[in-house]
């Protein structure tokens, strides 16, 4: 993600000049005391750095998404770059920069460039326990899509009724890596993981009353689950479980 500060920034060199970093320039004025972008991060890592929006201004957004597509015309960076927690002016101002930007406002992400990479690797499937995670598992799922892996998606099968998850046995089966997203007792996580042979990357969510605690007693649950295989993500983050299972789910060599 990118940060707000510059530290350690190289001191004067011998003449009195500053060395510019990376990706600088009379084009990246606008971001000084702003962010000093990664841009070769999907040369050097496979997968490029994505924005955090929450906390930013719109016009720092825009002044970020502006240097993007500089980088992306001249060549410095590659791939689909996303903006999360994108509020509708962050949005607004993403697609000032970037017209054509891809917008699901259900998960508060935008990705550019708008047509996600041909799929490669393993499947990657989503399990949302209720309608009201679906923001998060959204975010889970595009994330998944724009790092270049296949996915699916199953809404509304927490364990109230197990008849449902028991349904998607095929589903379960068929998949490389599984996020669950779950909020209020975050179980569906060790349920699914007892029936998987695929990791399962849990997502606990702030959804729930209010011994929930804003999502910490599924949090908890989670890092308890029984069943082996089951690595956990911060409360609400969808973009780290969907960026974990991608590359969990990355092509092998044989693929």
């Amino acid at each position: 993600m990118a940060d707000a500060g510059r530290p350690g920034d190289p001191g004067p060199a011998p003449g009195g000049t500053t060395p510019e970093p990376s990706g600088s320039g009379p084009e990246a004025d606008a971001l000084e005391g702003i962010a000093e972008l990664d841009l070769e991060r999907a040369a050097r890592r496979g997968y490029p750095e994505a924005i955090y929006c929450e906390g930013k201004t719109a016009a720092q957004v825009r002044a970020i998404a502006t240097r993007i597509a500089e980088a992306r015309a001249d060549g410095t960076t590659t791939g689909a770059v996303l903006f999360t927690r994108a509020s509708a002016d962050h949005a607004a101002a993403v697609r000032d920069a970037v017209p054509d930007a891809f917008h699901d406002e259900m998960a508060r992400l935008l990705a550019w460039p708008p047509t996600p990479p041909e799929p490669t690797g393993g499947l990657v499937i989503v399990l949302c326990a209720g309608t009201s995670d679906l923001p998060v598992a959204r975010e889970a799922l595009v994330t998944a899509q724009y790092l270049g892996r296949p996915t699916r998606l199953a809404v509304d099968i927490g364990v109230a009724g197990l008849h449902r998850v028991l349904a998607r046995r095929d589903l379960i089966d068929s998949a490389r890596a599984i996020i669950v997203v779950a909020g209020m007792d975050g179980a569906l996580a060790s349920v699914v993981a007892g029936l998987a042979s695929a990791p399962v990357v849990a997502v606990p969510t702030s959804v729930g009353y209010g011994a929930a605690f804003e999502g910490l007693a599924p949090l908890l649950s989670m890092l308890n689950a029984c069943a082996p295989g089951v690595g956990v993500v911060n409360i609400d983050n969808g973009y780290g479980a969907g960026h974990l299972a991608a590359q969990i789910a990355a092509p092998c060599p044989s693929d």
